[in-house]
């Protein structure tokens, strides 16, 4: 508008500096119009200022409130669940596999019988052992008679002295055949007793290697492995730097390290139900780690932790106490430590350096540099400048109406799709009666833009004759003089 303005000024000083003496004829005015405007839009306007540029919006961003939660001082290891007992059994005595009398991975209790080697070799020898010790026993008999026949001939002087001593030798000889006998049929009974594999403790027993039928000894190895379950142990190293500084803590707030719970995560990330304690702390470092293998013993009715599985565990080195926590997003780190974004009164982003403590989830407890009720930035951050204007808002809840409603506008697909079609349908009729009537406004539009032409026209014939008519006056009033 301002350029338009400047192109009609600009025509009528044109008009005025060809015509001095008299106005312009509207016709006229129309026809040098169009060539004003060209040159006002050339010229660049009346004005060379521009408008000054908008301020830029501030940044928004998410903040929420710094608040107050029970923090527990806890320090993290990845350790290794140990068993107990773990038992390889093996075969004591050689001979074919007669039974197996469990099912692999069954619980099993102590004393029962798991392997059974064919024991009638074994039952015939301790068989044979018992006559050697039968016969022994008649040896010694026979020698303690003979013995005693010669004592009393010894007194009546009808044997010799040397005749005494032999017999009382022969006497102790068959007393110790009595005992030899009665060794070997000792060890006959306990292989014999081999042929029975028993479990030495209760446990859960795994896969057999070797089937019924198979020749099994001393040199064919493992039977089959027995783990006990419940309790059990789990193992974990720890760097001598961690430890001592886990005792001064605990000693500090007036604890015992025997005392430490001992928490087990699962490798699904889930709390396991029971805790332990610290029974064991090895009394020496592996030169190659320096560190030093901790050991806690912990229940397991359930049998959820297994030998040898490896577990995320938590040591608990105090009571929970209060503190400042926030989210763990809104942590940001540079050359100098720690630090967060805080939205000061004045509604702009400020650099606040803090200390952490333990975590607590997604948050984390703040031991140093935030109070309780400061709007920490957690969304955003890596828009906003330190002093910066920011509009913050707080983080959005879910809406349970927004997902009722749009339950509702799902319920009935079919109705939604009738809808789209008579829609779809009735856009071209309603396309075609917006042309029916702006064509009415145009074709009645145009009759008017005649009877305009057909003014104008009438108007400039008249001031050519009012103009040509002032000349015929001028003419005779000079011809009179």
């Amino acid at each position: 508008m301002r350029h338009a303005g400047c192109a009609l000024s600009l025509s009528h000083s044109a008009l005025t500096a060809l015509h001095p003496r008299q106005p312009a004829s509207p016709i006229l005015q129309w026809r040098l119009l169009p060539a004003a405007l060209l040159l006002g839009l050339a010229l660049g306007g009346c004005s060379n200022s521009a408008p000054p540029a908008a301020p830029a919006a501030p940044p928004s961003v998410v903040a929420e409130p710094a608040k107050m939660a029970l923090v527990e001082d806890q320090a993290n290891f990845v350790g290794r669940v140990d068993a107990i007992n773990k038992v390889e059994l093996r075969a004591r005595v050689e001979g074919f596999l007669k039974e197996r009398r469990f099912k692999e991975g069954d619980r099993v209790k102590k004393d029962q019988v798991l392997f059974l080697i064919e024991p009638d070799q074994y039952e015939a020898e301790v068989e044979q052992r018992l006559a050697d010790v039968a016969s022994a026993k008649a040896s010694e008999l026979n020698a303690s008679a003979q013995l005693k026949r010669g004592q009393e001939l010894l007194q009546s002087k009808n044997i010799a002295q040397s005749k005494v001593d032999e017999l009382q030798a022969a006497e102790s000889v068959a007393q110790a055949s009595i005992a030899q006998a009665q060794a070997a049929l000792n060890a006959a009974e306990l292989n014999l007793s081999y042929t029975e594999i028993i479990a030495p403790v209760a446990g859960r027993i795994g896969l057999a290697n070797f089937t019924v039928g198979n020749l099994v000894g001393p040199a064919s190895g493992t039977l089959a492995t027995l783990v006990s379950q419940d309790p059990i142990y789990v193992k974990f190293p720890v760097t001598q730097r961690e430890l001592l500084q886990a005792r001064r803590e605990i000693e500090n707030r007036g604890g015992n390290a025997k005392n430490v719970k001992v928490m087990v995560e699962l490798p699904d990330g889930t709390q396991y139900d029971h805790t332990g304690q610290l029974d064991f702390v090895d009394v020496t470092t592996d030169e190659t780690t320096d560190s030093i293998t901790l050991r806690a013993e912990i229940a397991n009715p359930n049998a959820l932790l297994v030998d040898g599985q490896f577990v995320n565990l938590k040591l608990a080195l105090g009571d929970p106490e209060e503190s400042v926590v926030v989210p763990q997003a809104a942590l940001q780190v540079d050359q100098q430590g720690i630090y967060i974004f805080v939205v000061d009164q004045d509604n702009k982003a400020q650099v606040r350096r803090i200390q952490t403590g333990p975590a607590k989830g997604a948050e984390i407890a703040v031991t140093k540099g935030l109070k309780e009720g400061e709007l920490v930035i957690v969304q955003g951050i890596q828009k906003v400048r330190s002093g910066q204007p920011v509009k913050a808002s707080p983080p959005q809840q879910p809406d349970d109406s927004s997902a009722a409603n749009s339950g509702q506008d799902s319920a009935d697909p079919h109705a939604d799709a009738d809808a789209d079609a008579d829609q779809k349908t009735q856009q071209p009729a309603d396309q075609d009666s917006d042309a029916a009537k702006a064509s009415k406004p145009a074709a009645a539009a145009k009759p008017d833009a005649d009877d305009e032409t057909q003014k104008q026209d009438a108007t400039s014939d008249s001031d050519d004759a009012s103009t040509g008519q002032t000349e015929a006056e001028q003419q005779s009033e000079a011809n009179a003089l």
